[in-house]
């Protein structure tokens, strides 16, 4: 069926960024980037070798700038600017003020950029956002120099000639629920820090579960098992769901609900123990800046992993110069702590974390076989065993191998799908719409549902018309992803006023928070603008423009033309085709 739009003045194009085609290349180096609110990740792997796939694990520290300095799975998403010179990573060390989860202010349009917990435990040490520097700024410094590095550790993997001679391609990860806006915003910091304008963007949950499925055992998968994947990071816990449709040739799954995610990660554990440290032990005359970094980091690489929830477990926490204290457990320099006052610092957070995997599980409307635990935080055993304890025991809880790295080796693995599509192992085959999306188009008047002050008169069909919405994808639709569906429009006016240049046309979206349905006049509630189509038609000879007569006996130009819409891993592709020429295409956020 085709629908009449109506045809309005142009204004400025929609913020979004024109795809272009990546030249084929005989061989490629791809990048895969977890660019982590606390902690970020890289992978790598040859297009002529995609069983090859390495994580980076040395980063340079505060004291030695080469490329060993620190080996870990991943490195801080941490920056401090000191005498012109920009300190990332483990070269900012644990004294003085730092630019943290900069990543967040890419988007403040996310509720959950802010909780409860991010109210009551501020990072003592962290600057504010926009303190000297944009989150722009911040986000294209950060990947600037984790670019430099991968690529110069790169320089000792391979040999010369490879590097100079094959092209390299990033893939980055983007949670699930950004905006468009926050989307073009970390596509363009990210060719700002020199990734290249063609990267890949992959959602964050999409790229743990890939990996998070493919790790398990084959044998334990069956049609219609429901996962849910909890990837609890440090600072963002993100949830979402998929249901198996397929196993052979490759595993088929898609999403059982939409997505979920909150600002709860392990990195309030820090901030409730330095504040309860600092609220027992502060007035002790020795009480100093120094004493506050070794608890802390004691508590980050030991306590914190070690816990498991029995109340006998017992730690112990450096605190050197303090002088004994019984009545405060400490003596010779450490604080004592058992499994209950441990507990009492892990159980705000837990508990924020069990009510988003609760939640998820009754959305899918469901049976859930298992929920998976990703991140550096679902590696936590007090969080599995919480976990466990408060959902329908029949469901497991797992925490897959290489959790904290699931993000980027998904990426990877996505990444390398897309340019070698043997390689694919695991395929999201359909999501869950996150908003409805449509245009406004001209339609009968319906005295059952348009208002009759909304109508005029329509000379070229004879009848009473409207403008209204039509939704190509509503709110929780299944979604497709690789695979264009089109649909089908027409504008028309006189000949009388000359053939028109351009033809153009809004994509609009609408969040619906209430779940109270898509509006029917775009003017209704928060509809916002996404994107703009157009296509200058102006070097058609006027003799092919299609002339029809109308109802009342004059002729028009008649343009019939289609959008072609292609939904991937984290954006959306929206084509305006005229005559099978593609005009216009438009970039636009995750559906």
């Amino acid at each position: 069926m085709e629908e009449k739009t109506t045809f309005e003045a142009l204004g400025q194009a929609a913020s979004g960024l024109n795809i272009e085609d990546d030249a084929t290349a005989d061989r490629k180096i791809l990048i895969a980037v977890d660019f982590g609110t606390t902690f970020s990740g890289v992978a790598w792997a040859q297009t002529r070798r995609p069983d090859v796939q390495s994580v980076i694990i040395q980063w340079p520290d505060s004291t030695n700038g080469g490329l060993e300095g620190v080996s870990s799975d991943k490195v801080p998403t941490e920056l401090r600017y000191e005498q012109g010179q920009v300190k990332w990573g483990f070269q900012v060390d644990d004294y003085g003020l730092r630019h943290q989860w900069f990543k967040l202010d890419l988007d403040p349009t996310q509720s959950r950029g802010i909780s409860d917990l991010s109210r009551q435990f501020p990072d003592q040490h962290a600057l504010p956002p926009g303190y000297s520097a944009s989150s722009e700024k911040l986000c294209t410094d950060y990947l600037g120099a984790l670019r430099a590095h991968t690529e110069e550790v790169l320089k000792f993997k391979l040999p010369a000639s490879i590097i100079k001679s094959t092209p390299i391609e990033y893939i980055i990860t983007v949670p699930a629920v950004w905006s468009d806006s926050a989307q073009a915003k970390t596509r363009l910091c990210a060719a700002a820090a020199g990734m290249g304008k063609n990267m890949q963007i992959i959602s964050e949950p999409e790229a743990a579960a890939i990996y998070a499925l493919h790790a398990m055992d084959p044998h334990s998968i069956q049609v219609g098992d429901t996962f849910v994947l909890c990837d609890a990071g440090g600072g963002t816990v993100d949830l979402i769901s998929y249901t198996v449709t397929e196993l052979k040739p490759i595993l088929k799954v898609t999403e059982a609900a939409m997505g979920t995610g909150r600002l709860c990660g392990s990195t309030f554990l820090n901030r409730i123990f330095q504040k309860s440290l600092v609220d027992k032990l502060s007035l002790n005359e020795e009480w100093d800046e120094e004493v506050v970094e070794d608890a802390m980091k004691r508590f980050d690489l030991v306590t914190k992993k070690a816990f498991r929830g029995g109340p006998s477990e017992e730690f112990v926490i450096p605190v050197p110069g303090l002088a004994d204290n019984p009545s405060q457990g400490v003596r010779r320099g450490k604080f004592k702590m058992n499994g209950t006052q441990v507990k009492a610092i892990f159980d705000p957070v837990v508990d924020e974390v069990v009510a988003l995997v609760r939640g998820q599980i009754a959305a899918t409307q469901k049976k859930v076989k298992a929920v998976l635990l990703v991140g550096g935080f679902g590696q936590n055993a007090y969080l599995r065993e919480t976990v466990r304890a408060a959902i329908d025991p029949a469901i497991e809880v797992m925490q897959p191998p290489n959790g904290w790295t699931a993000v980027v080796r998904g990426a990877l693995m996505k990444g390398l799908s897309q340019l070698e599509p043997d390689t694919e192992r695991v395929k999201v085959a359909s999501r869950s719409a996150r908003k409805h999306y449509g245009t406004e188009i001209m339609s009968k008047y319906d005295s059952s549902k348009h208002a009759k002050a909304t109508s005029w008169w329509d000379d070229y069909d004879g009848e009473f018309k409207v403008c209204d919405m039509s939704w190509f994808i509503t709110k929780g639709s299944p979604v497709t992803e690789d695979h264009a569906f089109i649909r089908k429009y027409h504008k028309v006016w006189k000949v009388s006023e000359g053939p028109r240049q351009i033809v153009a046309q809004d994509i609009l979206m609408f969040a619906d928070p209430e779940e109270k349905g898509a509006p029917i006049y775009k003017d209704d509630g928060e509809v916002k603008h996404l994107a703009r189509l157009t296509a200058d038609l102006s070097c058609i000879p006027v003799r092919e423009l299609v002339q029809k007569l109308g109802k009342d006996g004059k002729m028009y130009y008649v343009i019939y033309y289609e959008i072609e819409m292609t939904y991937y891993s984290a954006q959306t592709k929206y084509c305006l085709v005229y005559k099978q020429v593609k005009y216009d295409s438009v970039t636009a956020e995750y559906v």
